[in-house]
């Protein structure tokens, strides 16, 4: 197909990034961006949701661009990020940006060549809400696995390469280490792929906490468990929470 969704994704970033530096006075600068950045970090979530619900990319992508014009300008006033989570304050404004839509192509007249070709409606809420849940649930993931790119890449520990092996391809790890040796030119053992996996599954859980609570602006136990749990994250990172928030004493 001509229009997949995470076709436009760079384009829907730049697009974003560019909307957010020109209307960012200086005055204004340092209450502003970490939250826009936190926002352009999850425009794939948001895409693909627009995506979801009006069932066409481009609109999406119109509609896109109109949320990051909204959010620089304070139009999203009901949906108070001071009040609530910040994934909270993205999906209230989505759900009231889709209803405005919705509505606007209600009042469209009919031509012939729409007979039959009606606007999808809203969504129903509870559909909308395990859409968007998904969707953002993806792009904390994508950025875990991103995250855990960077550092293979300046590590050399092959943390991603096998952990991407392993979920690709439901293997043993000593056939993990035959066919990654070839591929890769160098020597593995089926010892040092289940040392590598261990410590790659951590790092993951590792990246996968941080992620949340950034998502979150917060780093305190109970928002973050709770985020994890909503989220059906918890299976990923339940060692490595209790590292990090209940130590052994």
């Amino acid at each position: 197909m001509d229009d997949q969704p995470d076709e436009h994704l760079s384009e829907i970033s730049t697009v974003w990034t560019m909307v957010f530096q020109a209307h960012r006075t200086q005055a204004a600068q340092a209450a502003s961006a970490a939250r826009e950045l936190l926002l352009e970090r999850y425009c794939g979530a948001v895409y693909r949701y627009l995506v979801a619900a009006v069932r066409d990319p481009h609109v999406a992508g119109e509609l896109s661009q109109e949320f990051a014009l909204g959010f620089v300008q304070g139009k999203f006033k009901n949906a108070d990020p001071e009040k609530g989570r910040f994934r909270d304050y993205v999906k209230t404004a989505l759900f009231n940006l889709i209803r405005k839509h919705h509505k606007k192509q209600s009042r469209q007249p009919v031509g012939l060549d729409m007979a039959t070709a009606e606007p999808a409606a809203p969504p129903e809420t509870a559909e909308a809400d395990e859409t968007f849940l998904n969707g953002w649930r993806d792009e904390l993931l994508a950025r875990v696995w991103e995250a855990l790119a960077r550092i293979e890449a300046q590590t050399g520990q092959m943390y991603f390469t096998l952990l991407d092996y392993r979920a690709k391809h439901k293997t043993s790890s000593a056939e993990m280490a035959e066919k990654l040796s070839r591929r890769l030119g160098k020597a593995l053992t089926a010892v040092g792929v289940r040392q590598t996996l261990h410590r790659g599954r951590d790092k993951f859980a590792d990246l996968l906490i941080h992620e949340v609570a950034r998502s979150l602006e917060s780093d305190q136990a109970e928002p973050v468990e709770q985020e994890l749990i909503e989220l059906g994250l918890m299976s990923y990172c339940k060692d490595a929470f209790a590292r990090r928030f209940r130590p052994q004493k």
